[in-house]
């Protein structure tokens, strides 16, 4: 697994995208590790993983916090990690999204406009995401590193 998620947060960092082929592999690689009882997690549990990691990542895409590429990762990684961890997996994803979103701003010295805008995003829903999203914004980052630190911790068992 770690090699998965830091294949695809090492792309992500350079070409800003989360490749189909990749999470495609990930999602199989995961199955297949389940059906030939390679992993801890059941076949069953392979695809609850997915359809779990799924769920907790589409609201953050809906309202324009992540990428498509981002929310087809995770559950690919919920293949790997199954429904038990995916859970635990994504709170750790989010505090580390969260600290790199935080380094990234003082970087960038926007600290203070993207304090701002993240609270206005989180309390209308994502009413504010063109404003957010627009073309001098220059707040996009790659998320794939921190959905690999929260799957790597979370499959640690912490």
């Amino acid at each position: 697994m770690v090699a998965s998620v830091g294949a695809s947060a090492v792309v992500d960092v350079y070409t800003r995208r989360v490749p189909n082929p990749l999470t495609l592999g990930i999602a199989a690689v995961g199955v297949a590790m389940a059906a030939t009882h390679v992993s801890g997690v059941s076949v069953v549990g392979a695809f609850a993983g997915f359809a779990l990691g799924l769920l907790l990542m589409l609201p953050g895409h809906l309202i324009g916090a992540t990428g498509g590429g981002d929310v087809k990762l995770f559950a690919a990684v919920g293949t790997l990690l199954g429904p038990s961890r995916i859970g635990m997996a994504f709170l750790y994803t989010a505090m580390a999204g969260g600290a790199l979103a935080m380094v990234i701003a003082l970087r960038r010295r926007r600290f203070g406009a993207t304090m701002e805008r993240t609270a206005a995003l989180v309390c209308t829903g994502g009413a504010n995401v063109a404003e957010i999203e627009g073309p001098s914004a220059d707040n996009r980052f790659a998320y794939a590193p921190a959905i690999a630190v929260g799957a790597i911790v979370a499959a640690l068992g912490g």
